[in-house]
């Protein structure tokens, strides 16, 4: 965790490394984003025509359908959890165009409240707590998440189809 030492260098400043680091990464998923937005409908035909497996039009299809129904939380929980957040920023981008409502609007505030969610909660621990949450942190941070994540989607399956 690129964070960690930065706060232990000096736990009273731990509020500011996180707003640091959640500005920076949002701003990066926001390029990423637009990467999606501009370079896709460029390559598009050119990476169909590659006949790579499994890139396809067919499993294109099933991808924009997950991104129409399940748009916010696929970057939510990319944003916390260790999954690779800049490869969902620039899918965001690519799959966003059948969104709901504003998918820009949309991404930036699942990304806001994701990345954020996750860059304060180590800073805060770390600031609070100091040298001594650091090895707890750095071994099961990622599986908390995971776990996290797989509970609210979960809690969220259980109330669709049981309530």
């Amino acid at each position: 965790m690129l964070l960690a030492p930065l706060v232990l260098g000096n736990r009273r400043k731990w509020v500011r490394f996180a707003l640091a680091c959640s500005l920076a990464s949002v701003l990066g998923g926001m390029l990423g984003y637009a990467i999606g937005l501009t370079v896709w409908s460029q390559i598009e035909s050119t990476v169909f025509a590659w006949h790579l497996p499994g890139v396809n039009e067919a499993n294109f299809a099933k991808a924009t359908a997950w991104y129409d129904r399940y748009n916010f939380w696929i970057v939510f929980v990319a944003g916390f959890t260790p999954l690779p957040y800049k490869v969902i920023t620039i899918s965001a981008g690519v799959f966003f165009k059948n969104a709901g409502w504003s998918p820009f609007a949309m991404f930036l505030v699942a990304s806001t409240v994701s990345r954020s969610a996750r860059f304060f909660l180590v800073a805060g621990l770390m600031g609070r707590l100091g040298p001594r949450i650091a090895p707890v942190l750095d071994r099961y941070f990622n599986l908390a998440c995971l776990l996290f994540a797989a509970l609210l989607v979960g809690g969220f399956l259980v109330i669709k189809y049981l309530f």
